[in-house]
């Protein structure tokens, strides 16, 4: 907030909060007072009309659902008023609104919305700004007013002082135009400030859309791989393991897998963690195996691409306090830039060495470089690089900002070098160390150290046979053939019958022949997509009575209404909760067979 805004009581302005729920007007009021302005409460919007009768009001923060009058009826009546036309309102509003209701709140007068939960930051900003601006008018105003008296005064003079020495009313023109000179710099530093703030709110607006464009994104790219593993996991459960090996390499899978949907939660909420709102749990960790781990989470890539990467980590134990998964999350992520960045059969390096008080940990890779001109900014969120192609890699673009917050928050740093385009990259990450005498860790230096050691569980007693309530015709379509595979293999164990299809043609193709009563359609399919097969089902006589089930990597409110627009019955989100499913099965009504080139078991089209 500007010191422009602090004035004393005498010239304090009135902002009208206008909410039926107490508990709001309390949490405007708090975000709020730091203006120091005279904040006033109403929670009807009748009651909001009696105080703009009463008073002055600078703004007006008003909630869009409200009982017996709504916000846009109050909007409407309130610039109604020849004395209230030209009084600002915020909307409030905890539902989501769609570009028709922004319409009709433009046309009742609103200059903004707020959506709830409100961001402090924001709101305090908005309304900062249209607060400003209603003092420079009344600044103005007075200015106005000021000149007006001056222009009377000197009329006066001249009516009843035209004997007066010529000098003294030259002396009187000189301060008329000296203050219509001042007037006019004020003017125009009015503009030069409105058109700032014009400016400040539409790259907010804009900051907003990349926002909900990332959170989308992400939630997509990291629960589409979420689901296979899941999948199989829950296959694995309804095998009988009697390996003892194999039942604590499952639980690993599994607990991984919640530790990972953990991770995909706090990266849902990018404020959070921009304001390093994550909770560390600290510990002695052991930089060779903190390495170990980091390896083992980007080994597969390293393999896929056919990297040449070698590991140079002192045999003497290094030790540094912080939280493992988080560090091994932030060195995963160097490690995975660095294979992704680097064309196949490459070579990556990760060198640890004690330097003083800190540990210094260099990845080096022959991957594309960096830009000079991208240096300062490869840390900033969302920033991705391109190939020679002009192509950008995979991703949100956050992972190295994740990775310098993280290192922040644990004392540490991170810097990035390159000597330009196609000559490779290091980054070298330094972290605190503690001393061998401040805490005693048994075990293996890698993979066995902090806890890491492997243990063997007895395997528990599950039962491999699982008969459901009802055997559905059921028909899974999914490009991703791991996903596919692991579900389709879960249905059959359920004693379902399973057609499968691995792109939107052959699902259309397939539904068409052995006429399944669900459908189990993934969304993003080549050659015709989840919508598009759905469209194509529903128009036919024969698919008007299949259950369609969307399941997809996206799951806001935007993307169900799609799925329902485009047919679809259900719309589950990726990975799939099993029991979802199995209770929307057998909700389902139990029909006799249809006549059809029907084949018993499972196939793949």
């Amino acid at each position: 907030m500007k010191a422009g805004l602090q004035m004393d009581s005498d010239a304090k302005v009135s902002i009208l909060l206008v909410d039926d729920q107490p508990s709001r007007l309390l949490t405007y009021e708090s975000v709020l007072s730091g203006l120091g302005q005279n904040l006033v409460s109403a929670r009807s919007g009748l009651e909001a009309l009696d105080k703009l009768m009463r008073q002055e009001f600078a703004v007006v923060l008003l909630d869009v659902s409200m009982p017996d009058m709504d916000g846009f009826e109050a909007a409407r009546l309130i610039h109604e008023h020849p004395r209230f036309e030209k009084t600002p309102i915020i909307f409030v509003t905890g539902v989501h609104v769609s570009e028709l209701d922004r319409l009709t709140g433009y046309k009742v007068g609103a200059v903004d919305y707020v959506s709830i939960p409100v961001v402090p930051e924001i709101l305090r900003s908005k309304v900062a700004v249209l607060v400003e601006l209603y003092l420079k008018r009344r600044e103005l105003r007075e200015l106005n007013r000021t000149l007006a008296l001056a222009n009377e005064r000197l009329a006066e003079a001249n009516t009843t002082l035209q004997a007066e020495k010529t000098r003294e009313l030259q002396m009187l023109n000189r301060d008329l135009q000296r203050a219509n000179t001042e007037l006019e710099q004020a003017n125009r530093t009015l503009q030069n400030e409105v058109a700032e703030r014009s400016r400040v709110e539409q790259a907010l607006k804009e900051a907003d859309r990349h926002k909900d464009e990332f959170l989308a994104m992400l939630a997509h790219e990291l629960r589409n791989p979420l689901a296979p593993i899941l999948n199989a996991v829950q296959l694995m459960r309804r095998k009988s393991l009697g390996d003892p090996q194999l039942v604590w390499s499952r639980d690993v899978i599994e607990r991984q897998l919640a530790q990972l949907t953990r991770l995909v939660d706090d990266l849902l909420d990018v404020s959070r963690i921009t304001r390093g709102k994550i909770n560390l749990a600290r510990e002695p960790v052991e930089i060779g195996g903190l390495v170990a781990r980091a390896v083992e989470t980007v080994q597969p890539l390293i393999v896929e691409r056919g990297h040449q990467f070698t590991i140079d980590v002192p045999n003497e134990p290094i030790r540094v306090y912080g939280d493992p998964l988080r560090l091994t999350q932030a060195l995963g992520n160097v490690l995975t830039n660095a294979a992704k960045y680097t064309e196949r059969a490459g070579r990556i390096s990760l060198i640890a060495r004690p330097s003083g008080d800190v540990v210094e940990i260099r990845v080096r890779d022959t991957g594309i470089g960096i830009p000079s001109a991208h240096l300062p900014m490869i840390f900033d969120m969302f920033t991705q690089l391109r190939n020679d192609t002009g192509r950008s890699q995979s991703g949100l673009g956050i992972g190295l900002a994740l990775v310098r917050k993280l290192l922040e928050m644990h004392g540490g740093t991170v810097t990035a070098s390159s000597e330009g385009d196609g000559l490779g990259s290091e980054f070298l990450i330094r972290l605190p160390v503690i001393g061998n005498d401040t805490v005693r860790i048994s075990g293996i230096a890698g993979g066995q150290a902090n806890g890491y050691a492997a243990s063997v569980e007895a395997p528990a007693a599950e039962d491999a046979s699982i008969t459901p309530q009802v055997r559905r015709r059921i028909l899974v379509a999914d490009d991703n053939s791991d996903a596919l595979e692991s579900l389709a293999t879960l249905l059959e164990l359920g004693g379902h019958e399973v057609f499968s299809a691995a792109n939107g043609a052959l699902a259309l193709e397939s539904a068409e022949r052995h006429l399944p009563e669900v459908a189990l359609l993934d969304i993003g399919m080549p050659k015709l997509d989840g919508y598009e097969v759905a469209r194509r089902i529903r128009a036919q006589p024969w698919g008007r009575s299949i259950t369609l089930v969307a399941l997809t990597g996206w799951g806001q409110d935007s993307d169900r209404r799609r799925s329902g627009e485009a047919g679809f019955d259900s719309h589950l989100v990726k990975p799939l909760d099993l029991d979802k499913l199995t209770e929307l099965l057998g909700r389902l009504p139990t029909r006799a067979p249809e006549s059809a080139d029907n084949t018993l078991g499972s196939s793949v089209a």
